[in-house]
């Protein structure tokens, strides 16, 4: 299984908000940032945080989805 944040750029967008706004506000460090850049998988805090910054739920920034499809 992979992590797939399309919906989470997507939301970013929607919101006019830059991955930049969302690292300060959010209080990520510019590895984690590039790591949900690349799809990688990330700690439950840091998903909280985002979900915490965006007033959203966990399943509205992420999906999870089979390796043969990422």
């Amino acid at each position: 299984m992979a992590v797939n944040y399309n919906k989470l750029w997507k939301l970013l967008i929607d919101k006019k908000m830059t991955k930049t706004n969302l690292r300060t506000v959010a209080d990520l460090s510019t590895a984690t940032l590039a790591k949900l850049g690349k799809g990688e998988t990330v700690s439950m805090e840091v998903m909280l945080r985002i979900c915490q910054v965006l007033h959203c739920d966990i399943a509205d920034i992420m999906n999870v989805v089979p390796k043969e499809e990422v």
